[in-house]
């Protein structure tokens, strides 16, 4: 799949939820307008020396297993859950995207059945 002229409009201008897509290399393919601003520019660069040893295990177990990866932080008064899932070409992962939102600190919960 070829990102290096991806256009997605309606990605690029949401203003709470930063999108960074890389390949199996880890490296960034594509980023919104959001995931610039808080990452800086890492278009065509590999995301790998951006991370701690522990956080390269994970992106890797995530690209060889297919796995997702979901939690919550928090970074001053700012709340995020990171959503970290792997991305395909017919069968077979191709690489990971990256959903970082800002949550409200309350949140409702539903369940529906």
């Amino acid at each position: 799949m070829d990102f290096e002229n991806i256009r997605c409009p309606w990605g690029d201008n949401l203003k709470t939820c930063a999108i960074t897509v890389c390949d199996l290399d880890g490296v960034v393919l594509y980023q919104n307008h959001r995931s610039r601003d808080v990452n800086g520019d890492m278009l065509g660069r590999s995301m790998m020396p951006c991370h701690s040893a522990r956080s390269r295990e994970i992106i890797n177990r995530l690209i060889t297993t297919g796995s997702v990866n979901s939690y919550t932080i928090q970074k001053g008064a700012l709340r995020k859950l990171i959503y970290q899932a792997p991305w395909y070409e017919g069968e077979e992962v191709s690489g990971l995207v990256e959903f970082s939102l800002e949550i409200p600190e309350e949140m409702p919960h539903y369940v529906r059945g």
